[in-house]
């Protein structure tokens, strides 16, 4: 009886937790086709800007030819919807299929005044707002610009990164537009996608990117109450061979700490183990310390990024 009771229990609670997520989700995807919207209608179009990737297709489509963008809009993400049902997931496909569908609407049927006849502010800006509108669909785990659900599969299939196809897309792209547009609007167009892909790196990945921290020092240990106590952070202790020169082979059975931090912690690290290193020794020699860039973590003691 208890065990039913607990099953029932946790049935209940997956049950809460998935449709929370599913509400949350719809909230993020909902938020990021009215921003995109917001940018296309009051900043781009009007001006006659575009962005890099898929939407970018869709708006030098949209001028070159008599297709209405809403149309384009579909048109253009449909081979890259179809792509994501099998390199992803159908969920993820429907939900993608869904604010692509959304922002057809809201481009086609809702009217946004010019906001501004500056061309710098209109690069910036509505960049602002197209990248916001990815970024938070992204978060919402859609897309309404497929291009790297296309990036994903080039990948696997040869040796191009992901963000080397969507450089070499969009160089083409922009190429493409400097010869039909003009140059000064592919110019002003590259300012519009470097605005919204920092924005989109911004809104999934948060102000506090996350570091991995490698410490090699004679005083790992006090090194490592610090991050465990001071900065409350988990360490990890490697075990490690290796040395320098006529040294290689006298510093057997090395300590290595790693840790993951954000970008805002690294400095005050930095100073602790300083601090630390020349309260024990005056000539002792500075820690070796190497640090690298991670995407995204999972469990341990990390703090939960901004908006998850």
């Amino acid at each position: 009886m208890v065990q039913r009771l607990l099953k029932i229990q946790d049935s209940e609670l997956v049950k809460r937790i998935t449709i929370w997520r599913q509400i949350k989700d719809g909230l993020f995807i909902a938020i990021g086709v009215v921003m995109a919207s917001i940018g296309l209608k009051g900043f781009l179009l009007p001006n006659g800007f575009f962005d890099g990737g898929a939407m970018g297709m869709s708006l030098l489509l949209e001028m070159l030819t008599p297709v209405n963008l809403s149309v384009l809009i579909l048109l253009v993400n449909l081979p890259f919807i179809l792509l994501g049902a099998r390199q992803v997931s159908v969920p993820f496909a429907i939900k993608s299929t869904l604010a692509i569908f959304g922002l057809a609407l809201l481009v086609h049927y809702i009217e946004v005044p010019a906001i501004t006849a500056d061309k710098l502010l209109i690069a910036v800006f509505g960049g602002f707002f197209l990248g916001s509108g990815i970024g938070f669909a992204i978060r919402g785990g859609a897309v309404i610009d497929g291009t790297e659900v296309l990036a994903i599969s080039v990948s696997r299939k040869s040796s191009l990164t992901v963000g080397d196809f969507i450089t070499i897309f969009n160089v083409c792209l922009f190429i493409v537009a400097a010869i039909f547009v003009g140059i000064e609007t592919a110019m002003y167009s590259m300012l519009t996608y470097f605005s919204a892909s920092k924005t989109v790196d911004f809104i999934i990945n948060g102000v506090e990117e996350y570091l991995g921290v490698m410490i090699m020092s004679p005083h790992n240990e006090t090194i490592k109450q610090m991050i465990s106590y001071d900065l409350g952070r988990g360490v990890t202790v490697l075990k490690s061979d290796g040395g320098y020169g006529d040294k290689a082979n006298e510093l057997p059975d090395r300590k290595v700490l790693f840790c993951v931090i954000t970008r805002l912690e690294v400095t005050k690290i930095l100073m602790e183990i300083n601090k630390i290193l020349m309260e024990i020794n005056k000539i002792d020699p500075k820690a070796f310390v190497i640090q690298y860039p991670i995407k995204d973590t999972k469990g341990g003691m990390i703090k939960k990024r901004p908006l998850h």
